[in-house]
């Protein structure tokens, strides 16, 4: 691991000094091996963590390229993490949600569109208390996403989307219908747009914090 370690560095200092860029393909196995001075089986193992992290795309029979190094791209890594956490550790990362997601939320007060507002408020127009737990959490994707989106900052935006997995969204939506809560959380998400829509930005962050601090209580019980 201390050799792929080393590999993974030097690949990254290239990146950093600008010597790969987005898009760029990379020099081949041997070339590289030689200019990094490495092995070939550890340059080997270097590229397929970075890209298992999306930062090198593979493509067989091509050879391999920087990735776009876009925010969203990189914190499907991030996501991909989250998933695997299954129990109490979940918690720690949903606090990180709490801090972040109001902070997003007042960017996007000041920042969203009107045809953001309407997407919002279709999505509320297709869930009600009758929606199958699927259909909440299509739901709940898109109310989120469009808020992230609208912050108009990639990385953070992309960041908390990827703290909140589906599978931590089905669970806590399966806890919403158990105690037939479906309306008053749908509520929450009704008054949050209609602070973004009236763009108090101080408001949002409140009711944002308040909407997640509760869906944080439901998932410590499930837990």
């Amino acid at each position: 691991m201390a050799v792929t370690d080393e590999a993974i560095g030097k690949i990254k200092d290239m990146l950093i000094r600008g010597e790969l860029k987005a898009g760029d393909r990379l020099p081949p196995e041997k070339e590289l091996s030689e200019r990094l001075g490495l092995s070939r089986s550890s340059l080997r193992e270097a590229v397929k963590a970075l890209e298992l992290t999306r930062v090198l795309d593979v493509r067989r029979g091509d050879g391999t390229y920087v990735t776009s190094l876009d925010a969203k791209l990189l914190n499907k890594a991030v996501a991909f993490v989250v998933d695997l956490h299954q129990d109490r550790s979940v918690l720690e990362l949903f606090e990180v949600r709490r801090i972040l997601e109001p902070a997003t939320a007042h960017l996007a007060a000041g920042r969203i569109t009107a045809a953001d507002i309407s997407r919002l408020r279709d999505s509320l127009k297709m869930v009600d208390e009758y929606s199958s737990v699927e259909e909440l959490v299509a739901h709940d994707l898109t109310f989120h996403g469009v808020i992230a989106q609208a912050a108009g900052n990639d990385y953070l935006g992309s960041l908390v989307e990827a703290l909140y997995s589906s599978t931590i969204r089905a669970r806590i939506w399966q806890d919403v219908t158990r105690d037939k809560a479906v309306t008053r959380a749908l509520d929450d998400h009704r008054t949050i747009v209609d602070a973004l829509e009236r763009g108090d930005a101080e408001l949002v962050k409140a009711l944002v914090t308040v909407h997640i601090s509760n869906l944080e209580k439901r998932l410590r019980r499930t837990l």
